[in-house]
């Protein structure tokens, strides 16, 4: 439960002390409500849309003039959303979603108790026309392809809300209010905005800083006029869900430096204090989600997400994600694929016990008879197909680690080059947060083994979760948070990496396992077979 401020809450349900109009009171309805809220309000002015106007004296004598009133925070003033029957008062609610181009988890909150009810997490309808975000800009161009794309969304989202109502026993007018943190694409999308120029030079959005609008206009079937506010984005590569991450890891309020790393689609990554805040993001999300490898799977209940190898007997020991109830979802049948935190485990521990050595390549005589080959290309058996949930073996390809070293490469070089820019040595942050589903399950231990986060003390690294959904919570219970929201946009400055020609030159140095540098990770102990003899590692 959240502890809130009245004077921070973004929307409020009210109890004004209401007359019926008699011959000796003929104000008006609209007049009459307008005033009682004033007074329970401060004394701010407070707004009533016509499409309100048009129906409250029907509402207001269905109740008898006892009624509550939801309102918003508008600028100084409050908004009305809708009145409600004061005699059965059953609380109102909110939503906040975390908008995904892979996932999209939707949160049910009672703001009057400020307490999360309910949550669900579902994957982006919108994956049937393309996996990665340039191929759904480019349908959105076609004729009809961007109202496809907002309805496949929408359709499904409506869905889910439909759920969550049935299953926690509230109506959907009663839901008031709701916030929407994704990436600058995602956002479009869901508004039904043209994404055209947004890969395309020079690169520029619709809009950074989207308006409030109602359930209504965006087709949300929720109370018709619940505001629904869109995060703003800085451009076309950094959005609001890593404004809502920045928000939620509460960086800006501490003196030291701090990084935060979200690995969805993109790794994105933010350096900075109170003080200043600079950005980034590259192209080594994918794989991380576990794309990469053919047994990669999104991180769900059934998937390994760790995986532990006697350097002695080189046995494997694997986990898996628990179902949500804390049940183990293999019982009865084996791990159905690998997550990203999973594949970093794997290739860690493989890399520590001397099955692969400094490039990433299978040692033959370490692998034994789990390695195999087919049309030219190793495989290591990590899971043979009897002990498997899905009936064939879990294997890891040559070409599974190849991807994994260029994306464990691509995220190091970002840290290094983000932080080269600011003159800041890893060894002075403070605080690592680690965001998303990748950040709630990485063992930095093993991230560390292979070379893709600097070498600190494990101290340093926080799992914070999906901050993108934690963000968008904040803001839709406190004007505060919403405030600081805007606050970060302005304070952020974007670092472009395409024209970046030191980070090639870094990005290079990082291919190997840990690094071609050994000295930038000293605690990683190598396998004394990890170089062949006679051989150097250089770039």
């Amino acid at each position: 439960m959240v502890i809130m401020a009245e004077n921070d809450a973004w929307i409020r349900l009210v109890t004004p002390d209401l007359a019926a109009p008699s011959l000796g009171d003929n104000t008006a309805d609209v007049d009459r409500l307008v005033k009682g809220l004033k007074q329970r309000l401060g004394g701010r002015g407070v707004w009533v849309d016509f499409s309100l106007v048009k129906r409250l004296s029907r509402d207001l004598r269905a109740h008898d003039y006892c009624v509550e009133g939801a309102v918003y925070r508008d600028g100084d003033g409050w908004r009305l959303i809708d009145v409600f029957d004061g005699k059965e008062p059953k609380g109102v609610h909110g939503l906040s979603l975390d908008l995904g181009s892979s996932t999209l988890v939707l949160r049910l909150v009672d703001l009057t108790r400020g307490e999360t009810l309910d949550e669900i997490s579902f994957n982006n309808p919108q994956i049937e026309i393309g996996a990665d975000i340039l191929t759904r800009i480019h349908f959105a161009g076609r004729e009809g392809g961007l109202v496809k794309l907002q309805t496949l969304v929408l359709d499904e989202i409506n869905r889910k809300i439909g759920n969550l109502v049935e299953e926690n026993g509230i109506t959907r007018k009663s839901i008031v209010g709701m916030t929407v943190a994704g990436n600058t694409t995602m956002t479009h999308l869901f508004l039904g905005l043209d994404p055209h120029w947004i890969c395309r030079e020079p690169y520029i959005p619709v809009v950074n800083r989207p308006d409030t609008v109602n359930a209504r206009e965006v087709g949300l079937e929720i109370n018709p006029e619940a505001p629904v506010l869109v995060f703003p984005n800085v451009g076309s590569y950094f959005g609001g869900d890593l404004i809502s991450g920045i928000l939620a890891s509460k960086m800006t309020e501490r003196e030291d430096v701090s990084f935060l790393v979200d690995v969805g689609t993109n790794a994105e990554v933010v350096i900075g204090n109170r003080d200043w805040l600079m950005a980034c993001a590259g192209a080594a999300g994918p794989a991380l989600e576990g794309g990469v490898a053919d047994m990669g799977m999104m991180a769900a209940p059934g998937v390994i997400d760790s995986v532990m190898i006697d350097p002695d007997t080189v046995a494997f020991t694997i986990g898996t994600i628990p179902s949500r109830d804390g049940s183990a979802a293999t019982e009865g049948r084996g791990p159905l694929g690998i997550c990203g935190s999973g594949l970093i485990d794997l290739v860690s521990q493989l890399f520590l016990a001397g099955m692969i050595d400094l490039r990433g390549k299978f040692v033959r005589d370490r692998c034994g008879e789990r390695l195999t080959e087919r049309d030219g290309i190793r495989y290591l058996i990590v899971v043979p197909a009897e002990a498997s949930g899905t009936g064939n073996p879990l294997t890891l390809s040559q070409i599974d680690i190849d991807g994994l070293i260029r994306s464990k490469a691509a995220m190091y070089t970002i840290l290094t080059t983000i932080a080269k820019t600011v003159s800041i040595p890893f060894e002075d942050i403070g605080r690592f947060f680690v965001a998303g589903t990748f950040g709630s399950y990485i063992n930095p231990s093993s991230a560390i083994n292979i070379g893709m986060i600097p070498d600190l003390p494990l101290s340093t690294y926080v799992s914070l979760g999906n901050t993108s959904l934690a963000g968008a919570t904040m803001a839709l219970l406190g004007v505060d948070a919403q405030k600081s929201l805007f606050h970060i946009r302005d304070q952020i400055t974007y670092l472009e990496l395409n024209v970046n020609q030191a980070f090639m030159n870094l990005f290079s140095a990082a291919k190997f396992l840990p690094h071609t540098d050994r000295s930038l990770f000293p605690s990683v102990k190598i396998w004394d077979g990890a170089v062949p003899a006679g051989e150097k590692i250089g770039v």
